[in-house]
């Protein structure tokens, strides 16, 4: 159970050291000022992080891909790690999911108030 306490703190310091460097990064590249991260999930040898963020388009992908090397240099600096993970930049699939159910519920909301005038007059007072 060690294990999976100590990967839950490796992503946790990971998650704060690359939140803060982007914000230092995102003065200098105007690619990288929308860009928030919501998780990383590190593998459990360290070689490899995935970072999830909370959009990204694809010049921010470019921008990301562009200061990898640096990203990894600020993780290493700051962290006490044998290794540094090589970082992957991902969408979060949380925020998709989210966004869907929003466009979802926003249909029909916008169903139920274009028959919603039938509906109130056909209901009875109490």
């Amino acid at each position: 159970m060690a294990p999976y306490k100590r990967s839950l703190r490796v992503n946790q310091v990971l998650r704060q050291v690359l939140a803060e460097e982007l914000e230092r990064l995102a003065d200098a590249d105007e690619r990288l000022r929308l860009v928030t991260v919501t998780a990383v999930d590190t593998a459990p040898d360290l070689r490899h992080a995935t970072v999830y963020l909370s959009s990204l388009s694809e010049e921010a992908a470019d921008g990301l891909a562009e200061r990898r090397a640096q990203l990894q240099r600020a993780v290493g600096r700051q962290t006490r790690m044998k290794r540094t993970p090589l970082l992957e930049f991902l969408i979060d699939p949380a925020v998709v999911a989210g966004d869907r159910i929003d466009e979802a519920l926003r249909r029909i909301h916008g169903q139920d108030a274009e028959s919603g005038g039938a509906d109130d007059a056909a209901a009875p007072e109490r």
